[in-house]
């Protein structure tokens, strides 16, 4: 399989280089020169397979060769060791629940693929990788976690300072070893640029190996798509209009639905659910993208004014418009609506929801309403609401369980490096 860059589709490389590289060197994204329909036959049985044997098929349709059989199945085991239930609310709606993974957020399944792919490519090639990610939230957790110790591998996760919440923060600050975790005096927005811009470096890039492993990179993006076969298989009722609502920040995960789809997922709308920080809603709906400065809202992973993986969406409908926005539907919600919903789902369905899955909640009604269809919804639930203690301590009169391992975590003590939202900063660390 060949994967070429978004900005020239004549530059190409195989999906070793795309993964280890993270992003082509004429600063595009990667993309698979094509994307494979998966038989009719598999996906009409997908209730025969459990969840590692459809990730595997999933899997296989994108790398091909280049991983033989038993180490890609070998790497899916490792990586996809948890399930992604649906909780029905009602006989309309189902919430898929993406946080049963280490760092209880939908992150891990990327995060996990990706580094055991990363360690199986750099064994016997005596090159070491430094990866660079920015995250607004729980990239950077599941990130951390997923590559700690891997051999061969350094990572270095920014994220801003008092801008994620104190969860997150502890479970990238509190690990050591091979993680180091960078605080940038600024946005997301920020840590995504400075990220970009080491990317395009030739210096830097020069002295060492850097990689990413934000959505940017196709090898967190790819096992994103294992989830959404997984949820569509334990559908009771396949008869009816499917639509998987999504909670959208850098569009990673709503990309990765719309490779599914493309590989025969019969999904009848996507929609995207955004809260204040608006702008690809803007253009579902307008056709104007104009990447702005992000807004701090309490579901903070969503705090993404220019996201990366929009140019994929574009790329993967040819600039199409029209197209977009007859597949997605989009509307973005505040974190009044965002605190009532949250009340709503614990009052109503006795069920505990975090910011993140309440907006695509509210996003669902909203087409259910405006269509008047009988349609099925499926919610994706990013985080444990637990790892948002403060929203519910600072504005509801109830809040989730904490796990065990979110508790130990919050009693270890953090370790980061403080830097401004100058390039110079960033680069003068990786240089060292």
């Amino acid at each position: 399989m060949q994967y070429y860059s978004t900005n020239n589709k004549n530059n190409k490389v195989n999906f070793r280089e795309a993964i280890l590289q993270g992003i082509a060197n004429d600063k595009g994204l990667f993309m698979p020169e094509s994307i494979n329909p998966l038989s009719e036959n598999f996906i009409s049985n997908l209730t025969e397979f459990n969840f590692q044997e459809i990730s595997f098929q999933i899997a296989k349709n994108f790398v091909e060769d280049e991983i033989p059989g038993n180490d890609l199945n070998s790497i899916i085991i490792n990586s996809i060791s948890f399930e992604a239930p649906l909780v029905n609310l009602n006989d309309n709606l189902s919430i898929l629940e993406l946080f049963h993974g280490p760092t209880l957020a939908f992150k891990d399944f990327g995060a996990r693929f990706m580094a055991r792919t990363m360690e199986y490519f750099l064994k016997g090639m005596n090159r070491e990788i430094t990866i660079l990610v920015a995250t607004s939230g729980d990239t950077g957790s599941a990130v951390a976690n997923s590559f700690l110790n891997v051999d061969g591998i350094k990572v270095l996760v920014l994220f801003p300072s008092g801008k994620i919440s104190k969860v997150q923060e502890k479970q990238i600050t509190t690990l050591g070893n091979n993680i180091a975790a960078i605080e940038v005096d600024g946005t997301f927005d920020d840590c995504q640029r400075l990220v970009k811009s080491a990317f395009v470096d030739d210096e830097l890039k020069n002295k060492i190996n850097l990689t990413s492993a934000n959505s940017i990179n196709i090898g967190r993006l790819i096992p994103q798509s294992f989830y959404y076969f997984e949820s569509f298989k334990q559908i009771k009722n396949k008869n009816q209009k499917i639509v998987y609502s999504v909670p959208s920040g850098n569009l990673g995960n709503l990309t990765a639905g719309l490779f599914a789809k493309q590989m025969g997922l019969p999904i009848s709308k996507f929609i995207a659910a955004t809260n204040k920080n608006d702008v690809f809603t803007k253009y579902v709906n307008d056709g104007n993208f104009n990447p702005k400065a992000s807004v701090e809202t309490l579901s903070n992973a969503m705090d993404v004014g220019d996201p990366s993986n929009f140019v994929r969406i574009l790329d993967l409908y040819k600039n199409n418009h029209a197209l977009i926005s007859n597949i997605i539907f989009s509307k973005s919600f505040s974190d009044e609506e965002t605190l009532n919903k949250i009340q709503e789902l614990h009052d109503n369905n006795n069920y505990i929801i975090d910011p993140h899955g309440a907006v695509g909640c509210l996003a669902f009604d909203k087409y259910k309403n405006e269509v008047g269809e009988d349609i099925f919804g499926i919610v994706l639930e990013t985080a444990h609401p637990a790892k948002f203690l403060n929203v519910f301590e600072n504005n509801l009169n109830f809040k989730p369980v904490s796990p065990d391992r979110l508790n130990q975590c919050l009693n270890k003590k953090g370790e980061t490096e403080k830097i401004s939202s100058n390039y110079k900063d960033l680069k003068e660390i990786l240089r060292s």
